[in-house]
């Protein structure tokens, strides 16, 4: 058995179930690891990636594997870890370092754990394992060829590394695949958070005053997914382009100070931090409940919401309720991933595309990173429009195509009115 760190090994065989069901829904991924472990075009390479450890990145981790790299994975969430995934992994000869509900000190620990086995390449998800290799281990910089970074908070880390000339190595942004973000983000992001509050909470949506917090691609599709479960939904936003954006989707778009009077859901998905401040606690109404979608902790300013509180209580798993004294105010998941934590996260239909992604960014990486310079690249369009056409080929879609004549059409300039 490899070296790892896991809750209970005993759980791999229900974790087993798990990564069985998810493989059937990610045809994509499938069809990869089929062509991948015929040509075994990471053979000696060692992978390192910071991920929620979920069914689903249980199966990326086997395409890495089938491609013949050695992988290693940590926890990119101390509370988004399926224990059983996590020991089913170990069995598959995956290093594991993941326990759900680790402390501060555990995470870090586990992401050195990864970093210990001098990873070639890195998966992360908010860029920790990526900017530690920068702060603490910069002795293993030189062994890695390239890494991918799948969120929109980790991209803005990275983006602002190459800004001043501290990133070390190229990054592809998949997080900015168009067949990443229009589906996973919107649509994934979308039905999960709404998914995990029902369930942590068993609130009706319908007739619900909602306020979401950001209208980037995570946020379009919370708001959405609300309002097709009846809720009134209000965005904030400080960005004219999308709260002009939302107000044209048919959204009230309004302030927090304002929001903070009305609203009795409010979820945050900015990247941002303290969004939800101590002012805006003071203006809730009685029985308002906090949640977050963003990758990190930091969107509701929970420090602010502890020291106000006169004492606290879990009513249902990952349910608090703080008492204000005049009023209670609920958080869930401790101000975390909401999805990952009161729920599964992600479909894992729609983290086929994603993980699509990123196999082929890596094997773009194995292959062109002579080539490729320190900083951050998207990833090549020629990936991302394949990604869709597996993902149609899949779902049975069939595309049109143009006739000789519109081809010309298209080609030349002397046609007009």
């Amino acid at each position: 058995m490899n070296a790892s760190d896991i809750s209970n090994l005993d759980a791999a065989p229900m974790g087993l179930k798990k990564i069985a069901w998810a493989q059937q829904q990610m045809p994509v991924l499938r069809q990869l690891q089929e062509q991948v472990s015929q040509e075994q075009p990471l053979k000696g390479l060692r992978v390192g990636a910071s991920l929620h450890i979920t069914s689903e990145t249980a199966h990326l981790a086997q395409v890495l594997k089938a491609a013949g790299a050695e992988v290693a994975l940590c926890a990119c969430n101390p509370l988004s870890t399926q224990d059983e995934v996590a020991a089913a992994l170990v069995t598959q000869d995956v290093q594991v370092f993941a326990r759900r509900g680790e402390d501060n000190a555990t995470y870090y620990r586990h992401i050195d754990a990864v970093l210990d086995t001098a990873p070639h390449i890195l998966l992360d998800n908010g860029a920790d394992l990526i900017t530690e290799m920068h702060k603490q281990r910069k002795d293993l910089v030189p062994e890695v060829i390239g890494a991918t970074e799948e969120t929109t908070t980790g991209i803005a880390r990275l983006n602002s590394m190459a800004r001043s000339n501290l990133l070390q190595f190229p990054v592809i942004s998949v997080n900015n695949a168009k067949s990443k973000y229009l589906f996973d983000n919107r649509y994934g992001t979308g039905q999960s958070t709404l998914d995990a509050i029902m369930r942590s909470t068993n609130a009706l949506m319908a007739g619900k005053n909602i306020v979401v917090a950001g209208y980037g691609w995570c946020g379009k599709g919370i708001a959405a997914r609300a309002r097709g479960l009846g809720a009134i939904v209000t965005v904030v936003e400080i960005n004219p382009m999308q709260a002009l954006e939302a107000a044209m989707d048919g959204f009230h778009v309004t302030p927090m100070e304002k929001a903070a009077t009305f609203g009795e859901i409010f979820i945050t998905a900015t990247g941002d931090i303290n969004v939800i401040r101590a002012e805006h606690f003071e203006k809730m109404k009685p029985g308002a409940v906090l949640c977050n979608a963003g990758h990190f902790n930091s969107e509701i300013e929970v420090p602010a919401l502890e020291s106000l509180a006169k004492d606290k209580q879990e009513m249902r798993p990952y349910l608090w309720r703080y008492d204000l004294g005049d009023k209670d105010v609920l958080l869930l998941a401790e101000g975390r991933l909401v999805n990952l934590t009161c729920g599964e996260g992600h479909p894992a239909a729609v983290m086929d595309m994603s993980f699509a992604n990123q196999v082929l960014s890596v094997l773009h990486l194995a292959r062109f990173h002579r080539s490729l310079g320190q900083r951050v690249y998207p990833v090549p369009q020629d990936i991302d429009e394949r990604v869709a056409l597996l993902k149609l080929q899949a779902m049975g879609i069939e595309l049109g195509k143009r006739t000789q004549e519109q081809e010309n059409y298209q080609m030349s300039w002397e046609s007009g009115t």
